[in-house]
């Protein structure tokens, strides 16, 4: 999406419902490129539902998902979003370079020019030669998400969602993964799902609530404030949710 003047994410009423439950209650709101997005929620919010919905893993009930593109909007699409998985899905019999090689051997159709060489990338996710060549099933929960992110840097999809990540990575790979994410914030739309309040006040650049089934933006200069923890903790503890969703 280099080039691209304008980009932003448009969410159009979207509903979602599990038997009685409504999850999503006509969801909307716009994100835009240039921006990393926090979207916070107590556990069984929705924050989860929500990013299926837009990746694809599951149908909306209603509303949709747009994409706008220097003004002019179309449908999202599936492989319009990449998606970083809390617990991420991998082929554990594969080291990392077998896997991001077989990886873009298999989506050349799909006309994916990579920029860099595979140690080009491995280098920039700062994962050692003996990293590379060991066997996924090897690999630690943040390594592992690493390998995702480093699909992303070589797929170039405009919107990336993360559901809570960097909570698994130590002090060292979190710091490295911070500057990731801020360099890619200019050609990317990020929106990343936490519960870690200090986290979201450290990394976003703005902060949207999920409570009862729908969104609403948390003002910047409430992010800011010495008040943010205390004042998140009011708008959420009353939330009646429901576990799993």
């Amino acid at each position: 999406m280099e080039g691209v003047i304008s980009l932003q994410l448009v969410l159009d009423k979207i509903t979602k419902q599990f038997n009685e439950k409504q999850v999503l209650q006509g969801v909307e709101q716009r994100f835009q490129k240039g921006k990393i997005y926090g979207l916070l929620g107590r556990n069984g919010a929705g924050k989860t539902t929500l990013f299926n919905c837009l990746s694809g893993e599951l149908k909306m009930d209603g509303g949709r998902a747009l994409l706008e593109i220097d003004g002019a909007e179309r449908e999202l699409r599936e492989q319009d979003v990449g998606y970083v998985y809390s617990l991420p899905i991998l082929p554990e019999f594969l080291t990392g370079y077998e896997f991001v090689k077989f990886f873009m051997d298999s989506n050349r159709h799909e006309n994916l020019q990579a920029d860099l060489t595979i140690d080009q990338y491995f280098d920039m996710m700062s994962m050692a030669e003996e990293e590379r060549h060991r066997l996924i099933k090897g690999y630690s929960h943040g390594m592992k998400n690493k390998l995702q992110m480093l699909l992303f840097l070589i797929t170039k999809p405009p919107v990336i969602l993360l559901d809570e990540p960097l909570t698994s990575f130590d002090v060292i790979v979190a710091l490295e993964m911070k500057k990731l994410l801020r360099e890619m914030k200019h050609n990317h739309i990020l929106i990343f799902s936490t519960h870690i309040l200090q986290l979201a006040s450290d990394l976003c650049d703005e902060l949207v609530i999920l409570n009862r089934g729908q969104l609403a933006s948390v003002s910047p200069e409430l992010l800011r404030s010495p008040e943010f923890e205390q004042s998140i903790i009011e708008l959420l503890k009353d939330e009646s949710h429901a576990e799993g969703s």
